[in-house]
């Protein structure tokens, strides 16, 4: 019963039962009132039309024999399926009507002498029986003298609801068992996908995100988790994959920087660079490689925070055209060197409350960015704007350009459209954007390079 395969029907079947049982006790409650009601009005129906041939037989007993009026009760009684009493003074002493015999005390004379047909039950004379009965008056010349009471058993109403009951206990059965059948049908179509999802789950688990996840014919809940499931996984390969990527790209550029260091250093020390210029270049490159090393290991840290939201940021009022020219300097070699057009503009002078740390790694990995997609002889342009209280950094190159289904993968994680690198110069620059306030827009045409542009708001203290 821990399962829901079973669990799902028997609550169901338990709810079935419940309702049948509570439909079935009103409607006998409400056959057995409307037989009592129908019974009832049969009875003052009887009582009124005898009590009327009773003092038709009364009145010309008394004009013409001054007799008590003969009463045929037993062939009435047969006829009409009723006992049939008299209760009252006897107009005749002596003198026998033929109806049977009732207690006056058992009637409301004050309904009855108004006019008013009461009902009631009784128990007759030596009997242990109820019987439900209507008592009509008898009037003679304006005088009511005496009720005529039609009674009927009140165990005979069990004779019409019993049947009633049986038949609706074997309706309740026959439902109870289609309910069952499609109530187990529905229960397995809706275990069979959860169970499938609870054997993927432990598939996924156990690191196969290529699990066989079963199809969603309807889009119901189940189909919807499915497909979320599916999602999931598709995610988490997808991550799979990128850190696996991460780790031997980092390894990679780990591995280079750390040989060219290890090279050089045992070149120094075993002598091989014997003039001042041979060793002046080894630790050139010594210098170079250990800030690509710092270089690394500052992204890989940047990330690791920024996905922990435990960074900070401290402000300070900070010169934006400083900064900028800042960056645009620390790649003038390399444009030099590649013979990039490499320019700079500044159309304001701008003095914001922010971290200028971050904004000058955001534009310096912009550049980066720019000057590794850039081929040598190409064109990179820096610029400084300001626009309807937005300050905007941006970054145009004359690379390949970017195309509508990569301008999103970009800005992922570990990601890198040529292979190589360790795809952390984008990310953290959008993220640190967003957390300085601002944001990084990208537009792009293939063929025709990239311009990215850092908006920052212009808010100053």
């Amino acid at each position: 019963m821990r399962s829901l395969r079973y669990r799902i029907p028997a609550f169901f079947l338990v709810g079935v039962l419940v309702a049948a049982a509570i439909t079935a006790l009103f409607a006998v409650r409400l056959f057995q009132d409307d037989s009592r009601d129908r019974t009832l009005a049969e009875l003052r129906r009887q009582a009124a039309g005898l009590a009327l041939l009773y003092e038709e037989q009364a009145i010309r007993s008394v004009d013409e024999a001054r007799q008590a009026p003969g009463f045929a009760a037993p062939l009435l009684e047969e006829a009409t399926g009723s006992r049939i009493y008299y209760a009252g003074v006897e107009i005749f002493p002596g003198q026998k009507s033929g109806l049977r015999s009732l207690d006056r005390d058992v009637l409301d004379w004050q309904m009855l002498e108004a006019g008013n047909v009461e009902t009631f039950e009784f128990k007759p004379p030596g009997s242990d029986r109820a019987f439900l009965a209507a008592a009509h008056p008898i009037t003679v010349g304006g005088d009511t003298f005496g009720a005529l009471v039609v009674a009927k058993p009140r165990a005979q109403l069990r004779s019409g609801w019993l049947p009633l009951a049986g038949r609706m206990g074997l309706a309740s059965l026959a439902g109870l068992a289609v309910a069952a059948g499609l109530i187990w049908y529905l229960s397995r179509r809706l275990t069979k996908p959860v169970l499938a999802l609870s054997r993927a789950a432990d598939q996924v688990a156990a690191g196969n995100y290529d699990a066989e996840l079963p199809q969603s014919q309807f889009g119901d809940e189940v189909g919807q988790l499915t497909d979320h499931f599916r999602e999931m996984t598709q995610k988490l390969n997808e991550a799979q994959r990128r850190e696996r990527n991460f780790l031997m790209v980092v390894s990679h550029e780990l591995r280079t920087p750390v040989t060219a260091i290890r090279g050089h250093v045992e070149a120094l020390r075993e002598g091989l660079a014997e003039d001042a210029e041979a060793r002046d270049a080894s630790l050139e490159v010594i210098r170079a490689e250990t800030d690509r090393l710092a270089r690394l290991v500052r992204d890989v840290l940047d990330l690791a925070r920024m996905e922990a939201h435990q960074f900070t940021l401290e402000e300070e009022e900070v010169e934006l055209r400083r900064l900028v020219e800042q960056a645009y300097q620390s790649f003038t070699e390399e444009a030099r060197r590649r013979g990039i057009d490499y320019e700079c503009s500044f159309a304001a002078d701008p003095v914001i409350s922010t971290d200028g740390d971050r904004v000058l790694q955001v534009v310096s990995n912009l550049l980066d960015n720019a000057f590794a997609w850039t081929p040598d002889g190409g064109r990179v342009a820096l610029e400084l704007a300001a626009e309807n209280g937005k300050i905007a950094v941006s970054v145009s190159d004359s690379g390949p350009g970017i195309g509508p289904a990569e301008r999103e993968r970009i800005f992922r994680p570990f990601w890198s459209r040529a292979g190589d690198g360790t795809g952390l110069g984008l990310p953290i620059a959008r993220e640190l954007a967003h957390a300085l306030g601002g944001e990084l827009a990208l537009e792009s045409e293939v063929g025709k390079g990239s311009r990215f542009e850092l908006r920052l708001p212009a808010g100053r203290r």
